[in-house]
């Protein structure tokens, strides 16, 4: 790299397809059991929310995004934690999203909350499908996508007024990195985050604007849910020696506080990155 503090777009890509590769390619050579189809099948119910929550500071300034007479395209909506509150405040939200059981967890939030004005797309982005909006917006979507600068190009396309990501300082998955070393016998490929993705935008060319948020912790309803998280992020096959020497891991480190699980209660910084698309 030429200039480390200010890589081209081509440099800046290049290490983020770099990071990705990495970290699937160590997937492939340590996973225990052939890959899903559906990879976030297991864990969609933990994707359920209120739509009408008022305790969440970084939906509270999505919303004050949105306007009324508006369409936004929630690329990789999952089980609906943006879509379906988006939904309460705009004209209409297209849900994007590949998963069977992501995309029934939005359908049930659709029917309990009695919102019809989301249009859901079943597919990987970019959409074989034309999709147009004011707003693109992608939560916790990025980390693992090797081919990030085609994926972005589709969202700014897509996108008449304003591009939106939410990202946290580090990928999701590195709550498990801690535990590769133990269990697989050499550290964890780490994917890019927020501090990536800025570098990356700027290198593009995009000026951001950021706000910066604390996301809650990562914490369950029993103590079996933490370790079944981990065993899925160590890519481990239910019942082998490393998922059981996992599980134990698990449980010596996990800790409860006023009901809920978790394996680690730091709170990591979580960005809202907005920008507005190219044109021309």
């Amino acid at each position: 790299m030429a200039n480390p503090l200010t890589p081209t777009a081509e440099e800046a890509l290049a290490e983020w397809v770099r990071r990705v590769r990495a970290n699937r390619e160590q997937v492939e050579r340590f996973r225990e059991e052939s890959e899903s189809s559906d990879f976030y099948a297991p864990i969609a119910r933990n994707f359920a929310f209120d739509p009408r929550r008022t305790d969440e500071p970084i939906l509270e300034a999505i919303r004050n995004l949105a306007q009324p007479d508006e369409t936004w395209v929630d690329i990789g909506a999952g089980g609906g934690r943006y879509a379906l509150p988006l939904a309460l405040r705009t004209r209409e939200v297209i849900a994007v999203d590949p998963s069977d059981g992501m995309l029934a967890v939005l359908r049930e939030g659709m029917a309990d909350n009695g919102i019809g004005n989301i249009r859901i797309v079943q597919s990987r982005w970019p959409s074989d499908q034309d999709v147009e909006a004011d707003v693109a917006i992608i939560s916790h979507v990025g980390y693992d996508i090797e081919e990030i600068g085609p994926f972005l190009d589709a969202m700014e396309r897509a996108a008449k007024r304003l591009c939106v990501a939410v990202l946290l300082a580090r990928a999701p998955a590195s709550l498990a990195e801690p535990f590769w070393p133990e269990i697989h016998g050499e550290a964890r490929a780490s994917l890019p985050a927020l501090p990536e993705f800025l570098a990356l935008q700027l290198a593009r060319g995009r000026l951001c604007e950021v706000q910066l948020f604390e996301r809650d912790v990562m914490s369950y309803d029993t103590p079996e849910a933490p370790a079944a998280w981990l065993r899925q992020q160590l890519f481990l096959a239910e019942g082998s020696e490393k998922e059981r020497k996992a599980t134990e891991l698990a449980r010596k480190l996990m800790t409860e506080r006023n009901g809920r699980w978790a394996l680690d209660w730091q709170r990591w910084p979580l960005g809202l990155v907005t920008w507005a698309p190219p044109r021309g």
